[in-house]
């Protein structure tokens, strides 16, 4: 008879492996075939296919007409219900600055060592935009996002390089997590949650740091006022 605390053991590595598949799309950014997923998940084929078939029964993964795996829309819907309020209040400023600015605008949150973005907006009528996809993450020691959310931490907290983050009140960065991709990012402290930032993402633009972060500025003060402080 299999014990308890085995069959703990075995749940764990499924659910495990299953998040793993999820994390694997996603990171992968296009559909994938059952040995591409089981070699990347360093599984066998079988098992591989066993997660897969679960998570498409749920809807967290669809099969494509050639047969590759891709995640479901299941996950669009799990994924609305997270921060739903702070999404509710950003959505119609990420909506005005993206459009303003022909930049892509984001929220991004902290996920224990990670930056993960929350929800962004890409502008409507830009030539070239960068896509920065919801549940994207990188450590929150590299890039804008990161540091502005550092700079919210205590003090005694703070790695090198946060404390003029904090001084100036908004962090900029090229290159460091995407290369020739820069950023601009403002704090977002809101009462309730886990510090947040609010950034834009592009290509190039002649506008200084300085001023695309006057103008996250004003748009994380609105979200704030929106969610009652």
């Amino acid at each position: 008879m299999v014990s308890d605390s085995r069959k703990a053991s075995s749940a764990s590595q499924t659910l495990s492996r299953g998040i793993r598949v999820l994390e694997v799309l996603a990171d992968a950014q296009e559909p994938l075939s059952v040995d591409q997923i089981a070699e990347r998940l360093g599984v066998h084929r079988s098992i591989a296919y066993r997660l897969i078939r679960t998570l498409e029964d749920h809807g967290l993964l669809t099969r494509e007409p050639a047969g590759k795996f891709e995640l479901g829309t299941r996950l669009a819907a799990l994924a609305a219900g997270i921060k739903h309020d702070l999404q509710a209040a950003a959505l119609p400023e990420l909506t005005e600055v993206a459009n303003e600015l022909g930049m892509t605008c984001f929220v991004a949150v902290m996920d224990r060592e990670e930056c993960v973005t929350l929800v962004s907006v890409e502008p409507r009528h830009a030539v070239a935009s960068v896509a920065q996809r919801p549940g994207s993450r990188h450590p929150f020691t590299v890039g804008a996002p990161g540091r502005a959310i550092l700079s919210q931490l205590p003090e005694e907290d703070w790695p090198e390089g946060i404390r003029e983050v904090a001084a100036r009140g908004y962090a900029d960065s090229h290159g460091e997590v995407i290369e020739n991709l820069s950023a601009v990012a403002v704090p977002l402290p809101l009462r309730g949650h886990n510090p947040a930032a609010l950034a834009v993402v592009y290509l190039s633009s002649t506008r200084a740091p300085a001023e695309l972060a006057k103008r996250l500025k004003a748009a994380a003060k609105a979200v704030r006022d929106a969610l009652g402080g």
